[in-house]
């Protein structure tokens, strides 16, 4: 069962649209129960689509080294799963073409390649038709629980942004697709000419895809605030990514979500279209201020995003008809009292929840519960056992050994892939090792160094100080040890880690016991160092070791050009 068993803040009287029903009951049942089964991909995150991106990818150079693939197969055939995964829309046209390319080539082509394209097909079409008969399904749940109640959304005149960052990374990605494109048949050989073909045909595809989802997203974003929308009175909470979490109105214990959807507070400029910077003073003012509210919203979201349980649940109204892919608008209760309901305008689509899901997201509220339990202890354990000393010293252990062990392994399998000599070919290569060895020597030889006036921290040029009063946090984020500053240039280092090894045998993570330490540090003064670090102390500038691996690097790819 939950952990979140608080009550729910009561959202006023004067911000609930009159006649609005609440969403509890049968109605509500009905929708979660049309939700799409679990094998089937509904909106996965950023993480994940950047992953198959990548996979795709590979896929695609896979396909070239290995086959004899025309451009156009290459670059469709991955490009098929990032659009079955990302945008369906996509998938009721690019399949028939799809069909149509196998047939017309399918006496030339081997017989896996056959087999993964009818696969493919087959799944692509079967989930986009089922996530098409949900999404309808759940449109009509959730006009019929609402009973033709509809109200204009608030700040109905502001602008509306959504899907700009896609729009413009669209067009960014766009310019060199078209370039290898049009450049094509000046590489020599047709291995050049084919592979510029496959990525420029790729690059499109992608950039496309992101030009699409971007006027999707500003299409109904747009629909949504211009007229009437049918509104529900619900329950929302928060997730550890901090999106919202939205559950029927007489679900207090949160044991069933209905669906997740990425948001952002709307900005009173947004609302009542004020300030449209024609004076350059009052523009350059408010644009300071605008910096500062939002790094300061940023390192709130932060905070609240590394508490172990989620925060309690909001009254709230649901503008919008909820459904896979959709746009709402939330207009809650505050969560501190006193304060006025706060609009939240989605930055994403409406995820829904099957069943499976929903218990997953239980099973991980219990689990982060656990956490949060054993972090305190561990926080009190080392609390006591911290004692003053002139300065105190952190560095890499074995866990970021293995870290730059795996960076360094990483690359040297980027040289062993022997895709083909081109020159793109050549200069990825060099790029690859360039990066890695920028990073393996921040990995294997960090150092922070505690003193009475803040941290140091060793840098590939000259050591990093952050004064105490600007260090926010420190804390163990996943892979990640992360310290936070005020002024949002946050320091992070990664390592390995197995919570289920680290649970069975009863071990501490390095990065957990000095985030421990340092965040005691942090809130009690008296437990800091009393002195002042040396330069010696504060740890040596790691370019040197940073050349000499790039250098390595360079002088092995020109013994390999020259072989």
């Amino acid at each position: 069962m939950t952990t979140n068993v608080r009550e729910p803040s009561l959202l006023p009287a004067s911000a609930i649209p009159g006649g609005c029903v609440a969403w509890n009951g049968g109605h509500a049942r009905a929708w979660a129960d049309a939700a799409l089964p679990s094998w089937v991909p509904v909106r996965p995150r950023r993480w994940s689509v950047e992953l198959v991106l990548w996979c795709a990818v590979l896929a695609a150079f896979g396909l070239l080294a290995t086959t004899d693939l025309p451009p156009d197969l290459v670059a469709l055939l991955p490009l098929q799963v990032v659009w079955w995964l990302w945008r369906p829309e996509v998938v009721r046209f690019s399949a028939p073409v799809l069909v149509v390319l196998v047939a017309v080539r399918a006496t030339g082509l081997p017989w896996p390649v056959l087999v993964c394209a009818a696969l493919l097909v087959l799944t692509s079409v079967t989930a986009t038709g089922l996530r098409a008969r949900a999404r309808a399904r759940q449109r009509e749940g959730a006009l019929a629980a609402a009973g033709g109640v509809v109200a204009v959304p608030p700040g109905a005149d502001g602008p509306v942004r959504r899907g700009g960052l896609f729009l413009r990374f669209g067009a960014g990605l766009a310019v060199p697709g078209v370039a290898l494109l049009a450049t094509s048949g000046l590489w020599h050989g047709s291995g050049g000419r084919r592979l510029a073909l496959a990525e420029g045909l790729f690059a499109v595809g992608l950039a496309l895809t992101l030009l699409l989802s971007g006027a999707l997203g500003r299409r109904r974003a747009t629909a949504l605030r211009t007229t009437p929308a049918p509104v529900l009175r619900v329950l929302v909470g928060k997730d550890e990514h901090e999106d919202a979490v939205v559950y029927a109105a007489d679900d207090t214990r949160a044991l069933r979500p209905l669906f997740t959807v990425a948001t952002r507070a709307a900005r009173d400029g947004d609302a009542d279209g004020k300030g449209d910077g024609s004076d350059p003073d009052d523009r350059g003012d408010r644009g300071d201020r605008d910096d500062v509210a939002a790094r300061e919203e940023l390192e709130e979201l932060l905070d609240k995003a590394a508490a172990p349980v989620p925060g309690p649940l909001r009254e709230a109204v649901l503008y919008g008809a909820p459904c896979d892919g959709a746009e709402i608008l939330l207009v809650g209760a505050a969560e501190e009292p006193g304060e006025p309901p706060v609009a939240e305008c989605s930055t994403g689509p409406v995820r829904p929840l099957p069943e499976r899901a929903a218990g997953r997201r239980l099973a991980r509220e219990e689990r982060a519960a656990v956490r949060a339990a054993r972090d305190a202890e561990l926080a009190e354990t080392v609390r006591a056992g911290i004692t003053v000393v002139p300065v105190r010293h952190w560095r890499a252990g074995a866990v970021d050994l293995l870290a730059g062990f795996l960076t360094a392994l990483w690359c040297t399998g980027y040289f062993l892939l022997v895709i083909d000599d081109s020159l793109w070919f050549q200069a990825l290569l060099l790029v690859t090792g360039l990066m890695c060895a920028v990073r393996v020597p921040v990995k294997i030889r960090w150092r922070v160094t505690a003193d009475r006036t803040g941290v140091w921290l060793n840098r590939l040029r000259a050591p990093r100080h952050i004064p105490w009063d600007d260090l926010r946090a420190a804390r163990r984020e996943s892979f990640e040890l992360q310290l936070r500053v005020r002024d949002g240039d946050n320091w992070a280092v990664a390592a390995p880690r197995w919570p289920w090894l680290q649970r069975r045998r009863r071990l501490v993570h390095p990065y957990d016991a000095l985030a421990a330490e340092l965040t005691a540090m942090i809130a009690d003064p008296a437990l800091r160092p009393t002195g002042e670090s040396g330069a010696k102390e504060r740890g040596r500038p790691l370019w040197p070791f940073a050349a000499v691996l790039g250098f390595a690097w360079i002088a092995v790819l020109v013994t390999r050009w020259l072989s």
